[in-house]
């Protein structure tokens, strides 16, 4: 389904609408706060709503039981997604730039989302072989015991 921006009235209506999830026009009269719209006003944004697609009706007698069929989360992606494209040339950087400028969100705020717990660990680095270094540093005591050795491997 494609996802289309609310006006004002009818974004303030799925506010509403997506706490109730299922509902009858009573329940949004109860629930709407002061100052109330008229029934006949809710009534055609009802209407409205279901025409573009956001909500379901089921009749139950003489009234209707209206459902939410788009989630909050679903406009929500879509109203990000369009705010990044339109006004942050489609960078999620630009965006966190401007939170973070803005004092809309801070490094804490990242680092407890993220739970960022960073441990530097040395690196295992090997060792270049030192071959020559180690016959010098660490000479073998006896010469003449390596070579019995061979000459009896010989025999």
């Amino acid at each position: 389904m494609k996802i289309n921006h609310f006006t004002a009235a009818e974004e303030n209506l799925m506010k509403l609408f997506w706490k109730l999830e299922s509902f009858y026009l009573k329940d949004v009269m109860e629930q709407h706060p002061e100052p109330k719209p008229h029934q006949n006003t809710v009534s055609t944004y009802l209407k409205i709503l279901v025409e573009k697609g956001y909500l379901s009706t089921e009749k139950e007698g003489r009234i209707f039981k209206y459902t939410v069929l788009v989630p909050l989360e679903e406009y929500r992606k879509f109203l990000l997604r369009e705010l990044s494209r339109n006004f942050f040339n489609n960078s999620g950087k630009e965006v966190l730039d401007f939170l973070f400028n803005e004092n809309l969100i801070s490094q804490n705020d990242l680092k407890g989302y993220f739970d960022l717990k960073i441990e530097l660990k040395p690196a295992k680095v090997k060792g270049p072989k030192l071959e020559y270094a180690e016959e010098i540093l660490n000479p073998k005591k006896d010469k003449k015991g390596k070579e019995k050795k061979k000459k009896k491997k010989k025999d």
